[in-house]
C-alpha cells in the first residue's frame, strides 16, 4: 500500500491538489471542491495531533473499519463520514488549498518519526499504517474530484 511519506506519493499528491481549481466539479458526493480540501485537513490535523474534533473510540466501528482505513483497498464511493469531520459551510478555495498542501508538507517533515499518538477514534497506528492512511484518504477524494 502507498504512504503519503513515500517521496513519490508525496509529490504526486501535491501535484494533484495544484490541479485542482476552483470550479472543479465532483464525479460523486455532496461536496464542493472548497469543502473537500478543508474535509482533507482533518486526518492531518488529527495525525499532527493539531486539532480536536470531538472524536471517541467506538469499538464497533474500530473493529469492522479500522482495517479498511490502511489496507489496498480502495473505498467505495460515498462513504459515510463522522459527524464532526463533514462540511457543510462555505469555504474559500484558495486558502482551503494552500492550508491543505502545508498540512501535507507538514506531515512529510515526520516521515522519519517512529512512535505516534493514537487515533481518538481508531487506536494506535504505526508510522507506515498512518502513512497508508493518510495516502488512502487523500487518493480517495483526489479521484473524487477527477485528479
Amino acid at each position: 500500500m502507498t504512504s503519503i511519506f513515500e517521496d513519490k506519493a508525496h509529490k504526486d499528491i501535491i501535484s494533484r491538489i495544484h490541479s485542482l481549481e476552483e470550479n472543479s466539479q465532483p464525479l460523486w458526493g455532496k461536496m464542493n471542491v472548497s469543502q473537500m480540501l478543508h474535509h482533507c485537513q482533518a486526518p492531518l490535523n488529527i495525525m499532527l495531533q493539531k486539532k480536536d474534533y470531538g472524536l471517541k473510540p467506538f469499538w464497533l466501528i474500530t473493529l469492522f473499519f479500522k482495517k479498511s482505513l490502511y489496507n489496498d483497498k480502495p473505498w467505495r464511493k460515498n462513504l459515510p463520514t463522522a459527524k464532526q469531520l463533514k462540511v457543510n459551510s462555505t469555504k474559500d478555495f484558495s486558502s482551503e488549498k494552500k492550508q491543505l498542501l502545508s498540512l501535507v508538507e507538514e506531515v512529510m517533515l515526520h516521515k522519519d518519526k517512529t512512535s505516534w499518538e493514537p487515533h481518538p477514534s481508531f487506536g494506535t497506528f504505526t508510522s507506515q499504517q498512518w502513512g497508508q492512511l493518510q495516502f488512502k484518504h487523500l487518493d480517495h477524494h483526489l479521484t473524487q474530484f477527477g485528479v
